[in-house]
């Protein structure tokens, strides 16, 4: 052994130093080599989450603390969010980050130590989402009293729809179911999830625009059968919540047992404990409707028959009574006097109908055919004397109508001016049509119009006189 040590001292080749960079990368290699996986157990400090999506902390205990950094490729596969404090059982690979020599944790897997993963990454999501204001409950929909068109999403091959349409099918005969198959467990489950409940929204939309009512959706139930936290955990994922949120459809949570809660349950506007139970909410109000008629049905017939044994008694009770004896008699009287005036009135009908009859005997006899004869001559003898006189008046009427007309053509004719133009005279008029009365208004040489009895003369003034 010590041949060796003693052969380094004196061998030139051994004795060559090596650069840091060489060293730390053999330092790195090594150690890379060592622990290639290891699971490292200690409380988280100094966690911080940069731009990138790396996370970057430390995992300390009470003697010693790693460095750790776990890359965004890797921590979106952890379903919690670390945070300073949190107890963690890491796993990685050890390397060394050469800018500083110091070794670091490579972190490819995290789970929190005393309390599950799962748990841990539930309640942090919980109150994360609580305090976006996504589960207030202000922004809960009530559900449609009579829904027409159920919306279900869940797993084609499982009991959850099996129940689900049993249910509904023999409990409601007016509701019909629209399925969107999802996976509802594993990796991808709950942007599946989410994509149905949006396809089902889509088909909501659709429906409306075009007028297609009978179409529309009016609950979503989406759910599936029981199972362990991991089976589930798809109802927990964010996406799941936020497709809820967004639906303009109300939607009924429906997860796995009774005891089993997600933040499914919570982001939708109703929780129901079971699948089937989901479906027994949807049904109830019809279920409900119907056993109330039939109650209130049963009730009004018992109302009636007593109303009408009540009423049969108190026609009994007084026909018994001495009351009904006294209408009988206030009847009979009444019928009495209608007999009497019924008498009194064909006695008078008959009287006047007799005396009609004379009256109508009467003026036969006044019209026998010789009597009319005769009147008819006498009226025809007036009505020539009276026609006669007529025409005499008229003529009369006519010939003094005519000699005062001829008095007053001719006392127009004498007053008229071509009457007196007639006897030598003559009209005079100066170019604009005015009568001339005064020589001196006109000048020699105008131009003036002279009217005679028949027609007229166009002259021009050569000489004036004024006299």
């Amino acid at each position: 052994m010590s041949r060796p040590l003693l052969r380094s001292l004196f061998d030139d080749i051994d004795r060559r130093p090596l650069t840091v960079s060489q060293l730390t990368a053999q330092i790195r290699g090594a150690l890379e080599n060592r622990f290639a996986s290891v699971w490292v157990e200690g409380e988280i400090s100094n966690f911080k989450s940069a731009d990138s999506g790396h996370w970057y902390f430390t995992i300390k205990d009470e003697g010693a603390q790693l460095r750790a950094k776990c890359f965004k490729t890797a921590n979106c596969r952890i379903r919690f969010r670390p945070s300073n404090g949190l107890q963690v059982r890491a796993r990685g690979q050890l390397s060394v980050w050469e800018p500083q020599g110091a070794y670091e944790l490579i972190v490819e897997a995290l789970d929190p130590v005393g309390a599950g993963a799962l748990r841990v990454a539930f309640e942090q999501m919980r109150e994360r989402l609580a305090a976006e204001g996504l589960f207030a409950e202000e922004l809960k929909r009530p559900l449609p009293l009579f829904p027409r068109r159920v919306g279900v999403v869940t797993s084609a091959s499982g009991a959850a729809i099996r129940d689900i349409l049993n249910i509904i099918s023999r409990r409601t005969r007016t509701v019909h179911v629209l399925f969107a198959p999802a996976r509802v467990q594993g990796e991808g489950a709950g942007r599946d999830i989410a994509r149905a409940v949006r396809l089902l929204n889509e088909h909501h939309r659709l429906a409306l625009g075009q007028g297609r009512l009978d179409q529309t959706i009016d609950v979503i139930i989406v759910g599936r059968g029981g199972g362990s936290a991991e089976d589930l955990w798809a109802f927990n994922e964010e996406d799941v919540a936020r497709a809820f949120r967004a639906s303009r459809i109300p939607v009924i949570s429906a997860v796995g047992h009774e005891t089993d809660f997600t933040i499914a349950d919570f982001a939708a506007d109703v929780r129901a404990p079971t699948p089937s139970a989901a479906a027994e909410i949807v049904a109830a109000c019809e279920d409900e409707v119907e056993n109330r008629i039939n109650k209130l049905t049963r009730d009004l017939v018992r109302a009636a028959n007593f109303r009408v044994m009540e009423a049969r008694n108190r026609v009994q009770d007084a026909a018994m009574s001495t009351g009904f004896d006294q209408v009988r008699a206030r009847l009979r009287r009444a019928s009495q006097r209608v007999e009497e005036a019924n008498h009194k009135l064909e006695i008078t009908i008959n009287r006047a109908a007799q005396r009609s009859r004379q009256r109508l005997d009467t003026a036969r006899r006044r019209l026998t055919p010789l009597r009319l004869s005769t009147r008819l001559s006498a009226a025809r003898s007036r009505f020539a004397v009276v026609t006669k006189a007529r025409d005499t008046a008229i003529a009369s009427r006519l010939e003094d109508a005519r000699s005062r007309f001829v008095v007053a053509v001719a006392e127009l004719d004498a007053l008229s001016p071509l009457a007196v133009l007639k006897r030598g005279y003559a009209l005079a008029q100066d170019q604009d049509g005015h009568l001339l009365r005064d020589a001196s208004s006109v000048e020699i040489g105008d131009a003036v119009s002279v009217r005679l009895a028949k027609g007229k003369l166009g002259c021009r003034v050569e000489r004036s006189e004024n006299s």
